[in-house]
């Protein structure tokens, strides 16, 4: 089996926000929504003070309770591992942002400018019918997280290893300047991401409600 999943160092990531930024152009994000954004944690006493930074986006879960809360069926979890909403069954009923105890599913009220005011970026060029399925987004349905599922998909379509490039990896692990992110199949013990895990001491959010997240935090 593969499962595809992420794992976060967080004695590496300074917060920069590098990914969020990646996310949001890569994915056609509307603004207001996001897919990843980094919560910030103070820890220690003065004067020994630091920051800490904390990476938040779809855990894509071994049992999701989106798909289960999902009246319409519109979100599955593919043989893959990702979990994925799909626009055209999406009612708008959003029962998923109420059931998702990470809140990383938003809804889309309108299709907007990513910058109002200004021309539109490359990607939002790309006319909508040429657009992977999971950026031809609409007003009344929910988006999330998509782990880049079209970088993934072609190269699976390719022949070629998830991963193995930058062109296959989720655009917000290629641009970390720090590579405190990685991509990888938590199923195999001889992946980069099983390696890390099985070397650090690694934690998952939330766990407590049963999800069993797909992203995984070294400490």
């Amino acid at each position: 089996m593969v499962k595809y999943g992420l794992v976060v160092d967080l004695k590496r990531c300074i917060g920069c926000r590098a990914c969020v930024a990646a996310c949001k152009i890569e994915n056609f994000v509307q603004p207001g929504n996001y897919w990843l954004y980094v919560n910030e944690y103070e820890q220690g006493r003065y004067p020994s003070v630091r920051r800490v930074f904390v990476p938040v986006s779809c855990m894509h879960c071994e049992n999701p309770p989106c798909v289960k809360a999902c009246p319409a069926k519109a979100i599955s979890k593919n043989e893959y591992g990702v979990v994925l909403i799909n626009y055209d069954k999406c009612k708008g009923a959003r029962y998923c942002i109420a059931a998702c105890p990470y809140g990383v599913i938003h809804f889309i009220d309108e299709i907007k400018p990513l910058y109002p005011n200004r021309e539109k970026t490359p990607y939002e060029n790309i006319p909508y019918e040429k657009r992977h399925w999971t950026h031809r987004k609409k007003p009344g349905v929910a988006e999330k997280c998509t782990l880049c599922w079209h970088r993934i998909e072609k190269a699976i379509k390719e022949g070629k290893k998830p991963g193995s490039d930058q062109e296959s990896t989720p655009a917000c692990v290629v641009v970390c300047p720090v590579r405190a992110r990685h991509f990888g199949d938590l199923d195999d013990p001889n992946s980069e991401v099983s390696k890390l895990i099985a070397k650090r001491r690694a934690i998952q959010l939330k766990k407590e409600f049963g999800t069993r997240p797909q992203v995984y935090y070294l400490l």
